[in-house]
């Protein structure tokens, strides 16, 4: 069986390449729902259809484990796969999201204050700051919404980006750690920071799922077991540009090669 990993578009791809990056031996598969994106301003049901139809075709093109990539969908969706899809229709495989390791890792560095800049579907979910208060229940956390990040990403918009991140930046000024809560600010982690202060740590899922992950593993030797060890990779989407097959090679590496697939 393979390990799958899902996102509403193409920014997962540098999550897969972290965590292929620590665990090549794994067989991996990526679905971005690039017909789909950007996730982030969709309603609740509409996340939860679009997340339940990935996971249900990774499920059966063999992925024994799938990991949600993507932060709103871990908001919206996780729980109710977790507790009402996965018990009916694959009780022997697992659904894992991002953001529990994400705030755990944020608590670990022992912050009076935490900011959370994600999409709107993920700051106004609220998750993150009921698991950070389950962790430490003193902690303030303070949240902005930057819808506007992921489009830019995606269509190659960058160079607009500087007023609109110290926008959305400037109510995070005051925070002891930042959560980066979406796929796609992992691609501009090194902008982000020139926009705020530098005693500010940065919470970034490429440096913290990877290695939660593997822990997990190895608490679990039951679906690890399972997991199949011929280093594969496939990289598949619901709909291809030009667009995308360039931002595919930039953000993965050369060579990769993205299938068109529906479901």
């Amino acid at each position: 069986m393979k390990i799958g990993i899902f996102d509403s578009g193409l920014g997962g791809l540098f999550l897969m390449r972290a965590i292929a990056d620590a665990m090549p031996m794994y067989d991996y598969v990526y679905l971005g729902d690039t017909k789909n994106l950007p996730y982030g301003n969709r309603s609740r049901d509409a996340v939860y259809d679009l997340t339940e139809n990935a996971a249900d075709y990774l499920f059966k093109n063999d992925c024994g484990l799938v990991i949600l990539a993507c932060n709103t969908a871990s908001a919206l969706a996780l729980r109710k796969l977790q507790h009402e899809y996965l018990p009916v229709n694959y009780p022997d495989r697992k659904v894992l999201g991002v953001l529990i390791p994400m705030a755990e890792a944020a608590v670990e560095r022992r912050p009076s204050i935490v900011g959370v800049l994600g999409t709107r579907g993920t700051v106004e979910s609220g998750v993150f700051i009921e698991e950070i208060r389950k962790l430490d229940s003193q902690i303030e956390v303070i949240q902005n919404a930057a819808p506007l990040l992921v489009p830019l990403i995606e269509n190659d918009g960058l160079e607009w980006a500087d007023p609109i991140l110290h926008a959305y930046l400037a109510p995070l000024k005051d925070v002891d750690s930042l959560i980066l809560g979406c796929t796609h600010y992992s691609i501009i982690k090194g902008l982000i920071e020139k926009f705020i202060d530098e005693d500010i740590s940065v919470v970034c899922q490429t440096d913290v799922v990877p290695q939660k992950l593997e822990e997990y593993l190895k608490r679990h030797p039951e679906i690890d077991e399972k997991l199949d060890r011929k280093s594969n990779r496939e990289f598949l989407v619901t709909d291809i540009t030009k667009n995308f097959k360039e931002l595919a090679s930039e953000w993965f590496g050369d060579g990769i090669e993205l299938e068109l697939v529906t479901y």
